[in-house]
């Protein structure tokens, strides 16, 4: 996570990237527009033709290769500059439409007026590194929602907790029962502590992954806080102890191991 982080705006050079989060230089462009003609629609890129260039002999390794990445990021949906457009254009301005360049991961922006259009903004505390990845995607796919929709963001982040317990080796079936079973296991209070709130702050009749009608922004933001410490509790902390433990040189580890053997 950013030890700084700078909201982006339309009126800076140096902002948090919406993309990877670094507080980065950001490169502006005017956007220009150039009609299609011969009343066409305008021609998108498919993965069929990515094939087609890859088998194509007659052109130059070299720029085959660069012709099948450019297509592969067209058909992915991302929105790029490409190589062939950074000539300067006699077209006109696409007015109050801007892009930025971040200079960290060279990814783009799209924006309508002083607001960013693309990617999706995401809000709140970014996820736990030690998340597993299923849970990461819900999570993010939470923040990015969260303004718009806060029920949706909460829901989703019930189903990241009830995955969190599936994780921890518990059915994930009904958050009142895995709490009791890792109680008996010798659950940090503070994790059970964590879990009780998810569970009075809901609906207890809603299940993971269901909307409750009374959650509201301020619900959500506990929601991503609560997963972030579960995850540092029980996933973090462990693996760090882990590490260190594991760094000990192999003769004291020995030793350890001996003093810890059953006594005959």
């Amino acid at each position: 996570m950013n030890a700084k982080s700078v909201p982006p705006s339309i009126s800076s050079v140096s902002f948090s990237c919406p993309h990877c989060g670094a507080l980065a230089h950001q490169t502006w462009y005017d956007v220009y527009v150039k009609r299609l003609r011969d009343n066409r629609a305008p021609f998108r890129s498919t993965a069929d033709l990515v094939q087609v260039f890859k088998e194509d002999k007659n052109i130059p390794p070299d720029m085959r290769d660069k012709f099948v990445e450019r297509i592969e990021r067209e058909v992915r949906r991302e929105v790029f500059i490409g190589d062939e457009d950074k000539n300067l254009h006699s077209e006109p301005t696409l007015v109050n439409v801007f892009v930025s360049e971040c200079f960290s991961c060279r990814e783009v922006s799209v924006w309508f007026a002083d607001s960013v259009a693309h990617p999706p903004l995401r809000h709140g505390v970014e996820p736990n590194a030690d998340l597993p990845p299923d849970i990461v995607r819900d999570y993010e796919e939470a923040r990015s929602i969260v303004r718009l929709s806060p029920r949706g963001a909460a829901a989703l982040l019930r189903l990241a907790i009830q995955k969190l317990c599936v994780h921890l080796g518990e059915s994930g079936e009904k958050l009142d029962v895995d709490i009791a079973s890792l109680v008996k296991k010798g659950l940090d209070v503070r994790v059970q502590k964590a879990l009780d709130i998810v569970r009075v702050i809901g609906n207890e009749s809603v299940h993971a992954g269901q909307m409750d009608l009374r959650d509201d922004p301020g619900t959500a933001t506990k929601l991503f806080d609560l997963v972030n410490l579960i995850a540092d509790i029980m996933i973090s902390q462990p693996k760090h102890v882990a590490d260190i433990y594991g760094a000990l040189p192999a003769s004291k580890l020995a030793g350890i191991a001996e003093r810890d053997k059953p006594k005959a």
